[in-house]
């Protein structure tokens, strides 16, 4: 089955969703959600990555067209990941279908309104 969406989750530290959307826009992401959460990763989690791990945490959902999916995964790496302040973990899931989005920038969306 070919998929042409894809959701990409990223977890990072609270404060850095703003970083996420960055890096995720500037390959062609036109949005996100943020979710707040919290982290229960334990202390030997902190010890096998060798890492502190914050408890709060923000959850950025971003839906992407398959073709940019793997632009955006490494932006993110390279933006917000494990090495960084946001240390940051991001996954995607295909999904199958999508309604109530428009293929059409914001600007147009505009234009075809008036």
């Amino acid at each position: 089955m070919k998929y042409n969406h894809e959701a990409i989750f990223c977890i990072v530290n609270s404060g850095y969703s703003e970083a996420v959307m960055d890096a995720a826009k500037k390959l062609g992401a036109r949005g996100g959600t943020v979710i707040n959460a919290r982290g229960t990763a334990g202390k030997e989690a902190e010890t096998f990555f060798h890492i502190t791990i914050q408890p709060e945490k923000e959850i950025v959902m971003i839906l992407v067209p398959t073709d940019i999916k793997d632009a955006v995964l490494h932006a993110l790496y390279q933006e917000v990941g494990l090495d960084s302040a946001g240390q940051g973990i991001a996954f995607s899931v295909p999904v199958d279908s999508v309604v109530g989005m428009s293929n059409a920038p914001a600007e147009e969306k505009k234009e075809e309104k008036k």
